[in-house]
């Protein structure tokens, strides 16, 4: 726990939740130095589509689904912050995302889902295949049924880390990239600085943000179980928008953007270490949007990509304290950094400024992962 007014926070990390945090902690009068060995949302942070879609993304009730709903709840007014602050747009898109079913099997599964999701509250409606035709005319004519799921958003990712950064800038940030952090220095159960290079930072309270590298940092007291999951991406040009809604199947997805162009995504390969794209991950894809959209085939592949997600051993993010005082973990957020990314940067700067959180962190301490 510190004082507000201690110019003396380091944060290990320049994605989404690095930004997040240091926007938070800048507007309460705190000096943040951002550290990366590469720009703002180089990282997981731009290789993402930017789905908001807690509703899409968890199999059922219980903390990770409640912290997600209270993420999504934040991008209203985050995004209209961001424009009177900077100027930018970021994205923001509100018509839905829309699950479909091929099969038996994946109507079996729509129809679980629809039933737990109603049970809870939510947002949920059943869509016979010619409800989804009048939504989504593209869409192949053999879908069989499809769950629309009216809150669940989208953002753009890339225009989102740049207001961000941008926002962390206005409010004092410092960031300093090209200078990747080596270790933690901790003596005597706390935490006294970090080893930049041949240099070292003194600093008050550090939070590592590092995504799927977090656990690679020297000295950390924790075994982070944070691991590389490589996610494979195309975006195609279409010109005039050809679908409007996010569209899942299997949790493969279609990510139409507000000027025309789809993100096709994405692969999810755990024993990947490198962020490149594969011949067989991108035919994959490829062959995933044409079973969907078959109006895709004569259109042009703008850029194909790859990330490194952080995953963690059981799907839910590393967020809370070290035993070491003064030294926090924000990471671990695997398919779901943007969504919680905001959130999770008050959160931290929370814990950082107060020692406590005002939404419980329990569930994803960071000692619960530890070797």
């Amino acid at each position: 726990m510190i004082a507000p007014n201690r110019p003396d926070v380091a944060i290990v990390g320049a994605g989404i939740v690095g930004c997040s945090t240091a926007v938070e902690l800048a507007s309460a009068g705190v000096e943040v130095t951002v550290f990366d060995r590469q720009a703002p949302g180089s990282g997981a942070t731009g290789a993402a589509a930017g789905i908001l879609s807690p509703q899409a993304e968890t199999a059922g009730p219980g903390p990770l689904l409640d912290l997600f709903l209270e993420a999504r709840d934040l991008y209203p007014r985050l995004v209209d912050q961001l424009r009177q602050e900077t100027g930018r747009d970021v994205g923001y898109r509100t018509p839905g995302t829309i699950l479909l079913a091929f099969d038996a099997e994946e109507e079996a599964e729509l129809q679980r889902c629809h039933e737990w999701q109603s049970l809870a509250g939510l947002p949920v409606e059943l869509l016979p295949a010619g409800r989804i035709h009048t939504l989504e005319p593209a869409v192949i004519r053999s879908v069989r049924m499809g769950l629309l799921l009216p809150q669940d958003h989208q953002v753009d990712n890339g225009l989102l880390i740049e207001a961000l950064a941008e926002q962390a800038r206005l409010r004092g940030v410092r960031f300093r990239i090209g200078e990747p952090v080596d270790e933690v220095v901790i003596f005597g159960g706390k935490l006294l600085g970090l080893h930049v290079g041949g240099e070292r930072i003194e600093c008050g309270a550090a939070l590592i943000a590092a995504g799927c590298w977090s656990g690679q940092i020297g000295e950390l007291p924790e075994r982070l179980a944070v691991v590389p999951v490589r996610g494979q991406m195309i975006e195609i040009q279409s010109g005039p928008p050809v679908v409007e809604h996010v569209l899942f199947r299997s949790n493969r997805y279609l990510v139409p953007r507000a000027d025309g162009r789809i993100l096709v995504g994405s692969t999810q390969e755990w024993a990947a270490v490198e962020a490149e794209v594969t011949v067989a991950g991108i035919g994959g894809l490829i062959a995933h949007a044409l079973e969907i959209v078959p109006a895709l085939k004569n259109l042009p592949i703008r850029r194909t990509w790859a990330g490194l997600r952080p995953g963690t051993e059981d799907g839910l993010p590393i967020l809370g304290a070290s035993k070491a005082e003064g030294l926090f973990y924000a990471t671990g957020l695997y398919r779901s950094g943007i969504l919680l990314g905001p959130l999770v940067g008050r959160l931290a700067a929370q814990l950082i400024l107060h020692g406590r959180a005002s939404w419980p962190l329990e569930p994803f301490s960071p000692h619960r992962v530890t070797g």
